[in-house]
């Protein structure tokens, strides 16, 4: 009776000894995994709704919503792919294979990277458009921003093949039974991605946004210093005032969820490189894809034309012919 017990338990029970055991998780665990679905299901929608907008209304082809739209299709691909491939990882046997397995890490490396590429690329465009605004229509173009685009997504696409190079090479070494999605990394590849997708991303982020945030403040007070009548004064005080605290706000919010999201991830992988086999592992990936949800918000909510966007797209009002000529960018 025992041993039939046993047999039960086991993703492939004619394998025995080579198979593995069906997985069993904690509360804890089961609790995250709850609250991932419904974070998937919010950050499939959130993000289809950016690129829908962006895809639809022809006033919003502009190259910085060129480079959120891209944003939005990395972070869409990690709602809709990675959180369930996650999702099923930890509650159910790996029966899809060591090929499905190896593809499924080489979108984590792709997609997760490109969204990170995406941000950098938007940092840079902001810091034209404030620091240079004179040339920016000429720097930045929109042709100029889907060639970025492109080579970012293509330059992620090798970089994850290097990150994947091990697994390639040999699939399934990571795994210690069959019916197991596992993989396993070396120390230098583990340090290479750190350099790359953490510490040079928030180096380029923080940089641009204080050099955006310090030409901000020195353009308020350029404007004060110009202002002699006492009510343009005031009001120029409390423009300027906003508009240093929304740049500082801006700033401390992209900095803030970036590491929130990426930090921990970082810090354990350090510590104990064969992260997917641990208790914690649920918890890290999701707070690692969380940012996914989180940037739809930052870069696009924030956006008044978005609001308008959505009410055009929620009343099916996208279905008429011309639409896609709509002012959603005045009132």
């Amino acid at each position: 009776m025992m041993e039939t017990q046993d047999i039960n338990e086991l993703c492939f029970p004619q394998l025995l000894n080579n198979s593995c055991r069906k997985p069993a998780l904690l509360w804890s665990q089961a609790v995250i995994l709850n609250i991932a679905s419904f974070i998937s299901v919010i950050t499939v929608s959130l993000n289809l709704l950016i690129i829908i907008s962006i895809s639809h209304f022809r006033q919003l082809h502009t190259p910085t919503n060129i480079l959120v739209l891209s944003l939005a299709v990395s972070d869409f691909l990690v709602g809709l792919l990675l959180m369930p491939l996650e999702i099923f990882r930890n509650t159910a046997c790996w029966f899809l294979g060591d090929i499905l397995c190896i593809l499924y890490s080489f979108l984590i490396a792709q997609v997760v990277s490109a969204s990170v590429g995406n941000i950098i690329l938007i940092s840079a465009d902001r810091y034209v458009a404030i620091c240079d605004p004179l040339h920016y229509p000429t720097r930045i173009t929109l042709a100029r921003a889907k060639c970025c685009v492109c080579l970012c997504w293509l330059w992620y696409a090798f970089y994850s093949i290097f990150y994947m190079k091990d697994e390639l090479i040999q699939p399934g070494r990571g795994k210690s039974c069959v019916g197991e999605c596992a993989f396993t990394i070396n120390y230098v590849t583990v340090t290479v991605d750190l350099i790359l997708n953490f510490i040079f991303p928030v180096t380029v982020i923080v940089v641009l946004y204080m050099r955006v945030f310090v030409v901000a403040a020195s353009q308020a007070r350029a404007m004060r210093s110009h202002v002699t009548a006492v009510t343009l004064q005031l009001s120029v005080n409390v423009k300027t005032k906003k508009s240093e605290m929304k740049a500082a706000r801006t700033l401390g919010v992209v900095v803030f969820v970036y590491l929130m999201c990426y930090c921990p991830f970082y810090c354990y992988i350090l510590v104990k490189i064969n992260v997917p086999t641990s208790s914690s592992a649920p918890f890290l990936f999701f707070l690692f894809y969380f940012n996914s949800c989180l940037n739809p918000i930052i870069y696009a909510l924030f956006y008044p034309w978005f609001r308008k966007a959505i009410k055009l797209i929620v009343s099916l009002q996208i279905l008429q012919p011309g639409s896609c000529e709509a002012n959603i960018l005045y009132n």
